[in-house]
């Protein structure tokens, strides 16, 4: 089943009209949902921290560091005790669950309550149902769904764009090509860019969708209900590649030829 691919460095699949974030406490718009943890018993008003959609567990830790005023590695040091309420496939690791929402905290909250009351809000959104409802279940599992939708809010450009980069991924997999996303890389590299060299496509990591079938071995980022639902609901199409050659315009083709012509925009708008 496996198609032919043009030869590597030829092929971007994926080129994002937006540099993820990667300073943390920097500005996002973020569709939060405010979840209750640990609010006072007096009438002050909590302070709040925001974790926005597609941040990374590192992003996550420093945020929650500074939010309670601790130093710097506290939060990631609390890990293994932190008793996280993890699915097995996950071996410890809380990348993909550590759910974007806006959480009250007070003098009481320790970096093990803050993790254990995003990954207890991501297991009610992404199990309860609200999400997968009348979804068209695919091979995946839930890890593996996490995963996807991992990758959907690190490549979409928009929203509206999720769906379909659900279904270039789903294709590529039913089609046992290679994912080929930069994001997955980015990962592997701990940056943020829109950049990929052909250098970078041939480094040594599970996360190098360019050179490994499937998918990475975790998520690559914490999603949002929005990329789940794309993840469970890709959009009907035979699309296998996108590139984002401006702002507010990112193009989906089956055809390589065509996915050509549009990188040769993007790069001449570059």
């Amino acid at each position: 089943m496996q198609t032919k691919i043009p030869r590597r460095g030829t092929i971007r699949l994926t080129r994002r009209g937006k540099i993820a974030l990667i300073a943390t406490g920097a500005a996002a718009a973020v569709t939060a949902v405010t979840v209750p943890l640990l609010l006072p018993d007096d009438d002050a008003k909590p302070q709040t921290l925001t974790i926005p959609e597609g941040w990374r567990s590192g992003q996550v830790y420093a945020a929650v560091d500074k939010a309670l005023g601790v130093p710097k590695g506290t939060t990631k040091k609390a890990l293994p005790k932190a008793g996280l309420k993890l699915p097995r496939d996950a071996h410890g690791n809380p990348e993909g669950y550590l759910f974007p929402a806006t959480y009250p905290i007070d003098s009481r909250s320790t970096p093990a309550s803050v993790l254990s009351y995003m990954v207890n809000t991501a297991q009610q959104k992404f199990g309860g149902g609200q999400v997968t409802a009348g979804a068209d279940q695919n091979a995946a599992n839930g890890y593996q769904t996490v995963t996807i939708a991992s990758m959907i809010e690190a490549e979409a450009g928009s929203k509206e764009d999720m769906g379909k980069v659900a279904r270039v991924i789903q294709n590529r997999l039913d089609r046992g090509m290679p994912l080929q996303m930069d994001s997955t890389i980015n990962y592997a590299l701990n940056r943020s860019t829109l950049a990929t060299s052909e250098r970078d496509t041939q480094i040594k990591s599970p996360y190098n969708t360019y050179a490994r079938m499937g998918l990475p071995p975790t998520p690559i980022s914490n999603p949002g209900e929005e990329a789940m639902r794309a993840a469970v609901n890709p959009t009907p199409g035979d699309w296998l590649y996108f590139v984002t050659v401006k702002p507010g315009d990112t193009r989906f083709t089956a055809s390589f030829e065509e996915h050509q012509k549009n990188v040769g925009e993007f790069n001449r708008a570059k």
